[in-house]
């Protein structure tokens, strides 16, 4: 199977640690090849373009590497074509059980597997899809992250969805052991591309935001099912969460760290290769820190901080460019200015809403 090629820009591999005061988070990227054959949406991945896709990594816990390994895997494939976005994903579980069966209802209080795309990656209006063992889907869409008093539409549902689950094992049957539980999902681009760039589909080489999540809680058999067990601290039932790309904190909500998703045209099985922008990676994530951070000012003081050097301690990136960057702020917003350490005509922007874009000059 061809591997994943990623070329870091001007040949930098460099560990993103070393800011200790907000420390810089790797998200991880996946090149999104095409399918050279119609796909059939059953939960199997039979067709050839499925078995030469690539897998992403292993889930990881959503803190990352400060807590251990999850129990059991999960990983997904993806592919592209001119009318769906599809993803394929396994999930190790030698206990197969789901409850809910009507939609729209919060599936991961079931073990779920969830995908959160971010199309045009400024961490607003943003899709979240969650699904579990009996193919029960919660689809909606976030017009902001909680933190920026965002709201989810729960009425808004991904017309033209096709998902399956195939069950490799027995469904809400303790007496065995199961192997895995599979699920096949087509988003289709007359959907996700509301909320993406100038309202279009992804082309060749373009990217988007995205994580997976994987909502697991621990059970024990009593009276011949599966029941959640209560956590010794917290003194009810406490859910494993593992992610693709990790998250730093248990929150999901958080689109700066999600991983990226690379449109390649090649078909599935041919060899391509991104260049990762790890100027833009930075730049992302200390607009975001300086967010959180005036938030949190903003709530205590009841204005914005307007002093840059009580935001932001740090004066050059990890690479050794000095941070060029400008602020505006006042009781009822915000502006914040950054450029790109390696390229002065790429600005990045974030204000009071949270939301992250670029410009040219």
């Amino acid at each position: 199977m061809l591997k994943l090629r990623l070329i870091f820009l001007f040949g930098l591999i460099i560990s993103l640690q070393a800011h200790a005061q907000y420390p810089l988070i790797e998200s991880r990227a996946y090149i999104c090849k095409r399918p050279f054959e119609p796909l059939v949406i059953d939960g199997l991945p039979n067709e050839q373009s499925w078995q030469l896709a690539q897998w992403t990594e292993d889930f990881v816990d959503i803190e990352g590497e400060k807590q251990p390994k999850p129990n059991f895997q999960t990983r997904v494939k993806m592919l592209w074509d001119d009318e769906y976005l599809y993803f394929y994903a396994e999930l190790e579980e030698p206990n197969i059980w789901a409850n809910l069966k009507q939609r729209d209802t919060v599936i991961f209080y079931d073990n779920d597997f969830e995908i959160f795309i971010d199309p045009d990656g400024d961490t607003q209006a943003y899709y979240e899809f969650e699904i579990n063992a009996f193919n029960t889907v919660w689809d909606l869409m976030l017009t902001r992250a909680y933190r920026d008093n965002g709201q989810a539409i729960d009425n808004w549902n991904i017309n033209g969805l096709k998902t399956a689950v195939h069950v490799e094992g027995t469904l809400n049957d303790p007496s065995d052991k199961d192997k895995f539980w599979a699920v096949e999902v087509a988003m289709p681009w007359a959907v996700l591309e509301e909320a993406a760039f100038k309202g279009k589909k992804p082309k060749a080489n373009d990217s988007w935001r995205l994580n997976f999540s994987r909502v697991q809680w621990d059970t024990e058999v009593k009276q011949g099912k599966y029941v959640k067990i209560n956590d010794a601290r917290a003194g009810k039932p406490v859910e494993h969460n593992w992610t693709w790309s990790p998250q730093r904190v248990v929150n999901m909500h958080e689109p700066e760290f999600w991983g990226q998703l690379i449109f390649s045209g090649k078909n599935a099985g041919e060899s391509d290769q991104f260049v990762s922008d790890f100027g833009s990676e930075e730049v992302r994530q200390l607009l975001s820190h300086i967010h959180r951070s005036q938030l949190i000012y903003k709530k205590n003081n009841s204005t914005f901080q307007a002093e840059k050097d009580e935001l932001l301690k740090s004066k050059t990136f990890n690479v050794g460019r000095p941070i060029v960057w400008q602020l505006q702020a006042d009781s009822y917003r915000y502006h914040a200015i950054m450029q790109h350490p390696f390229n002065a005509n790429i600005i990045w922007h974030i204000d009071e809403t949270g939301r992250l874009w670029k410009e040219f000059k």
